[in-house]
């Protein structure tokens, strides 16, 4: 069995694919993780092949119940809110805490037993996945996502009006590729993206902290200017990040070209080392964001592979 496989990765598209062939799935709101289990040893994996079993031992826990010697899954570790609907605000709150209340939402099987699948068509990993998943018998702790196959945009209309961040559409009969592809494309209900913090502004109310962050995004290896964000924090929340900016604190801007943009004046930069997830309406003309609001840290991302999200046409639209 590998020790690592890089996770594949969706495009953001403008619209759900409306021909036949593909598979449509939640697209959930947590912690990317690939898990290894390997004669009763359990590791959870990031992205970016950080170790993070220490931080799931319930989830741990559970998959050792699963009738396998050997096996890779892929999936997301998340929380639920009252409505069932998973939160990242949530899990953030709940990290470090004792691991309770932890869901691994499981999507995919990359190796079982001895069998590199990853050749394997989509809909048999997941048949696979789903008999795998049932032999751990009741549990809240695993959860098999199931997925609807037909009529993407209606699947995705009813998704966002549920109060959901989107869906994955996946192609049915699609090997599994780690890296970025055109056979799994996600389709989002609102703007939303990753921003590396460069620095912050202070104060003029007299909050903790700081009064913004001030955000960017890397284009072609350099890191441009693409707004701030001074909503979606508690008081709490603003004394906390202040200190963990006063850590990387820098005298001069990362960005390849100092922004000029208004209310900068006073700007506290930092080295760009943290990532933050962000809400927003739109992009401006001038390459910002509009009406951001701070929804939580992104520990499982780098903040070199952070990049201006644009979505590119449905793949039933391109020629």
């Amino acid at each position: 069995m590998p020790d690592f496989v890089a996770p594949q990765l969706a495009t953001l598209v403008k619209s759900p694919p409306a021909e036949d062939g593909w598979l449509h799935e939640l697209k959930f709101d947590g912690y990317r993780m690939l898990c290894h289990l390997a004669r009763g040893k359990v590791r959870f994996w990031s992205r970016n092949k950080i170790d993070w079993t220490s931080k799931f031992p319930g989830v741990a826990k559970a998959i050792k119940s699963v009738k396998a010697t050997n096996a890779i899954i892929d999936g997301e570790i998340v929380m639920v809110d009252s409505r069932g609907r998973t939160s990242f605000q949530k899990l953030q709150q709940s990290m470090g805490k004792g691991g309770e209340g932890f869901i691994y939402e499981v999507f995919d099987l990359i190796y079982l037993d001895g069998f590199d699948l990853t050749r394997v068509p989509l809909v048999d990993r997941k048949r696979l996945l789903k008999k795998l998943i049932d032999s751990a018998g009741k549990t809240n702790t695993l959860r098999y996502s199931d997925h609807h196959e037909g009529n993407g945009a209606l699947f995705f209309k009813q998704a966002c009006e549920y109060g959901l961040e989107g869906i994955i559409s996946k192609l049915a009969d699609a090997p599994y590729e780690s890296a970025r592809s055109r056979t799994w494309v996600k389709v989002k209900c609102s703007k939303r993206q990753e921003f590396v913090i460069a620095g912050y502004t202070p104060s003029s109310k007299g909050l903790p902290g700081f009064g913004s962050l001030i955000l960017g995004v890397y284009e072609k290896g350099n890191l441009v200017y693409a707004g701030r964000v001074g909503t979606g924090f508690s008081l709490k929340q603003r004394a906390e990040i202040g200190k963990k900016l006063d850590k990387i604190a820098h005298p001069t801007p990362a960005f390849a070209v100092k922004p000029k943009a208004p209310g900068l004046s006073e700007a506290r930069w930092t080295e760009p080392k943290l990532v933050a997830e962000v809400e927003f309406t739109e992009w401006t003309s001038d390459g910002s964001i509009r009406h951001p609001s701070f929804q939580g840290f992104r520990e499982d991302k780098k903040p070199e592979e952070v990049r201006r999200e644009l979505p590119q046409d449905s793949p039933a639209t391109i020629n």
